[in-house]
């Protein structure tokens, strides 16, 4: 568990310096789809919010085996959820960092830290009212933080990677959510160059 959270420190500190870079005058570009940069950087920032809630939600079943299941679960959850409605909560989501985004992502960080600092490994209550150990749900989280992350980075053209550990445990989870999902093969032989992935291919 310790492993897990300081892989999920390290993600949030960088998803926090990052968004310290993006210029004042880019937060209403383009970011990712039908989102703008404050759009993107608010669905991001629920990586942080979600950690901060779900600790105040106890669970009495733990009905997620580990991060690959959670995935899986989604997977399902978000096709009846609709795209419509994400994209929704993505620009809610920016709109409640009010006018100093910054502050607010900052602020947030230093109290989930804090939260994170009083608790072992409780059994929480996340989206779908599915059971999971929080050192489970962590490293889907770190994977948010480093996925979305980039692609904040490309949007407002800041050359600003996530820190080694962080990239090395968002990969291994990526390839680990395309086997559990059938596509194992697919992914091997793009990961080793006998094959490319097929146009718009994603895990999530």
């Amino acid at each position: 568990m310790a492993g897990t959270r300081a892989v999920y420190a390290a993600a949030t500190d960088f998803f926090t310096a990052l968004v310290r870079q993006v210029p004042d005058d880019r937060w209403d570009d383009p970011g990712l789809g039908e989102w703008t940069v404050r759009d993107l950087i608010g669905h991001t920032s629920r990586s942080l919010m979600t950690v901060s809630t779900y600790l105040k939600a106890p669970a009495q079943r733990e009905d997620v085996a580990d991060a690959v299941d959670y995935y899986v679960r989604m997977h399902e959850y978000s096709a009846s959820l609709g795209a419509a409605a994400i994209v929704e909560r993505g620009r809610q989501a920016g709109r409640d960092l009010g006018d100093d985004p910054v502050a607010a992502i900052e602020a947030l960080a230093l109290r989930v830290q804090t939260e994170l600092a009083a608790v072992e490994d409780p059994l929480i209550e996340v989206i779908g009212g599915l059971g999971i150990r929080l050192s489970s749900y962590l490293p889907t989280r770190t994977f948010e933080l480093a996925v979305h992350g980039l692609d904040i980075g490309r949007a407002v053209g800041v050359d600003f990677e996530p820190p080694v550990e962080v990239l090395t445990e968002a990969t291994a989870l990526a390839a680990r959510i395309g086997v559990a999902l059938g596509h194992g093969p697919t992914v091997l032989r793009a990961l080793t160059g006998r094959g490319g992935l097929p146009p718009g291919f994603s895990v999530v």
